[in-house]
């Protein structure tokens, strides 16, 4: 095992690293499209401002470093308070202890670095659930995952929903990111829709105007490619809502729902609805290699559930998020590792 740092990383080892991502999805999400190697580097080395990402890798001492396969990954993104694991191990090597070492490293970094809490997403129905829990860490919040396959969307129907708001708004599209003429009515609607909420935040959302425009640059930076669709109101000019979904470079075949929100006073006049149905249009034109489009909700969530079973999609598996002390962690994984 050693540090890793995919900027300098040799091309093979960017190869291995993506095989070894498409064995442990073929294993855990087997109906997920694979991963390409298309802007990889980039998606692991690009960070926000104020924000790092230190990594991991275990691979074959057999063969000179730089050469050998990537067997296991791991990585921390330390932010504001907390840090974010992402783990990967190949499916033949898993129960061998590797995860537990990898997990053992993360946190004695995360615990030199002052941090005081890890946090982790776990897909259900995988070997992950057990693995985090044995070693301590706690649920903290649940989502369901659904999908939309675009083959199956019934478009006369959508164009009704799409249409289906009420006079006082109008619907605009923006690929690649809100205007600079909107970005602080943008993040007053994300600002106001986060006291809303009780997710973990394991990504946060940018409420600032500067900092969501930094999170728009790094979208960019990482091969995501953003598409926003707003729902503007006229009288005042504020944004009533929004919604937001990435094509990875990575996976174009399948996007990834970000935030749907809709500002408080605003509810209740089939905004949701109208701009997540004028999204799925502008994807159709905008990416005709696309396929799917997924999107996680929290379970009592049950307005927005509601939308999305209306648009066709389909409740796939919950997605956990999971927190742990460091201090505990570091504790608890030194014995053994020690013996």
């Amino acid at each position: 095992m050693r540090e890793w740092d995919p900027r300098s990383a040799s091309a093979a080892e960017i190869q291995s690293l993506v095989e070894t991502v498409n064995a442990a999805m073929s294993a855990d999400l087997p109906d997920d499209p694979p991963w390409r190697d298309v802007q990889v580097r980039d998606y692991l080395a690009e960070t926000m401002p104020g924000e790092r990402r230190i990594t991991w890798v275990v691979e074959d001492d057999r063969v000179p470093e730089g050469e050998g396969q990537i067997f296991a990954h791991v990585n921390i993104l330390l932010l504001g308070d907390i840090g974010v694991l992402e783990i990967l191990v190949r499916p033949d090597l898993r129960r061998r202890g590797l995860g537990r070492q990898l997990v053992g490293v993360a946190a004695r970094r995360a615990y030199l670095e002052g941090f005081t809490s890890i946090g982790v997403e776990a897909i259900g129905a995988t070997p992950a659930i057990a693995f985090y829990e044995s070693l301590g860490f706690e649920k903290e919040y649940v989502e369901t995952r659904s999908v939309l396959n675009l083959d199956s969307v019934d478009w006369l129907t959508l164009g009704a929903m799409a249409s289906g708001i009420s006079t006082g708004y109008r619907i605009e599209y923006h690929p690649g990111g809100p205007p600079d003429s909107l970005l602080e009515a943008y993040a007053q609607a994300k600002a106001e829709a986060q006291n809303d909420d009780d997710d973990l935040d394991l990504a946060p959302r940018s409420s600032d105007p500067q900092r969501l425009r930094e999170s728009i640059d790094t979208l960019h930076k990482r091969g995501l490619k953003p598409y926003i669709v707003l729902a503007i109101h006229e009288a005042s000019g504020t944004v009533a809502g929004l919604t937001e979904v990435v094509v990875p470079a990575q996976h174009p075949e399948r996007a990834d729902q970000y935030d749907t929100i809709v500002v408080r006073e605003h509810r209740g006049y089939g905004i949701d609805r109208a701009i997540k149905a004028r999204m799925l249009f502008e994807l159709r034109s905008a990416e005709p290699g696309l396929r799917q489009v997924q999107t996680w909700n929290a379970q009592q969530n049950e307005s927005m559930l509601k939308v999305n079973a209306e648009l066709g999609y389909q409740s796939d598996r919950d997605w956990f998020e999971y927190i742990a002390d460091v201090t505990h962690l570091v504790q608890a994984l030194e014995p053994r590792e020690n013996q």
